[in-house]
């Protein structure tokens, strides 16, 4: 059957497909969730743990292992625009489905999950999944008054969520003012600029770049009167079911923002 993923290109894959090969950690999650099956997963894909340790690895995110691929012989790969590179991608395209998700917004995320249980036969799971999704999205209490924030996801150089990420998106759900929203992407920033932006929290992310309470004084070297926490970066960049997780968090970490 053919369906339309969300960079708009138009994919022909088996209903339902019987060997996926997932190359989102968030998604494979999903799968999981939905009650669908695997035969890859990529070396990040941790959720869930019974997977992580028995399925295929088929290399990372950003280096896939074609040569793997072949040999699982799929008839779908799910993809993301961000997180994998385009040119794997779509040399991919030429020998099997692929279907690429491209998520901004919780909407995106949602859209994502509906479709996705359209092409696996699992309407049913998904739509109660995004139902509930959005109850608990409902129930996140954001801050009266925006508190100008940055969120960390990576050092040397450090590197910033920009104002056209999903991350940004989670933190407008938590009434966070992102003080880099003006800037695309994932830049480059400086401890000065960060300084200079008149930051007042810091959020610095589990993931990819695993932060720890070191680097909470490096910059609170620049930033002394500002809040440092780590985050579960998770729940700010997973937008398959983990988001079912994401709203109590979010209340919990805003309640020490008060």
């Amino acid at each position: 059957m053919l369906y339309t993923d969300q960079t708009g290109r138009v994919v022909d894959i088996p209903s339902p497909p019987q060997r996926i090969v997932s190359l989102v950690p968030s998604q494979t999650e999903l799968l999981y969730d939905l009650g669908a099956d695997v035969v890859g997963i990529t070396k990040f894909c941790i959720h869930p743990e019974e997977w992580f340790r028995t399925k295929t690895r088929v290399g990372g995110t950003k280096q896939v292992k074609p040569e793997v691929i072949a040999a699982l012989r799929p008839d779908l790969i799910i993809a993301n625009k961000e997180e994998n590179e385009k040119d794997q991608v779509e040399a991919l395209a030429k020998d099997y489905p692929v279907w690429v998700s491209d998520i901004h917004t919780l909407d995106d995320a949602l859209d994502m999950i509906t479709s996705l249980g359209d092409i696996l036969s699992k309407r049913h799971a998904a739509q109660h999944l995004t139902q509930n999704i959005r109850d608990r999205f409902d129930l996140v209490q954001p801050l009266q008054t925006a508190i100008p924030t940055a969120y960390f996801i990576w050092r040397d150089p450090w590197m910033v969520a920009g104002g056209d990420t999903f991350i940004h998106e989670m933190l407008r759900a938590c009434g966070l003012r992102n003080v880099f929203a003006d800037i695309p992407r994932y830049p480059s920033v400086t401890l000065p600029q960060l300084a200079a932006s008149a930051c007042k929290l810091v959020l610095l992310s589990s993931e990819p770049y695993p932060f720890k309470e070191k680097h909470i004084e490096e910059i609170r070297a620049y930033l002394p009167d500002a809040d440092i926490l780590l985050v579960d970066g998770e729940m700010f960049s997973w937008y398959g079911s983990r988001l079912l997780h994401t709203p109590a968090y979010f209340n919990d970490l805003l309640k020490t923002l008060c």
